[in-house]
């Protein structure tokens, strides 16, 4: 491979991988404006502006609190590590509970 080539491809992967970075980017978008459709389509006074989409993609389009952010990004005694975001489409990490696992493991 020459020296140029390779250093193309260095770049790609540092910047996201090109392509790869383009669809998530897509995929991100197109599951936002389905929820919002989802919630425009729900009768007004029904609306909650939160759910899932497909019954798996959680959302999340309310503004966040420090409750919420508490609630989803630390919380020790949640049942699960990945949960929804605080806003947005998809899930997070609960690190409050990832660190209550790891210590659980290792006794600490």
């Amino acid at each position: 491979m020459s020296r140029k080539k390779h250093t193309d491809h260095a770049e790609q992967a540092a910047h996201g991988g090109g392509g790869l970075k383009k669809l998530l980017t897509l995929v991100v978008v197109a599951l936002t404006a389905a929820a919002v459709v989802k919630e425009l389509r729900t009768p007004k006074e029904e609306r909650s502006w939160h759910g899932k989409i497909a019954s798996v993609v959680p959302y999340e389009l309310r503004v966040p609190t420090l409750e919420r952010a508490r609630e989803r990004l630390w919380n020790p005694d949640a049942e699960h590590v990945v949960g929804p975001r605080v806003f947005g489409v998809g899930w997070s990490v609960n690190v409050g509970k990832a660190v209550a696992v790891v210590r659980q493991k290792v006794g600490v």
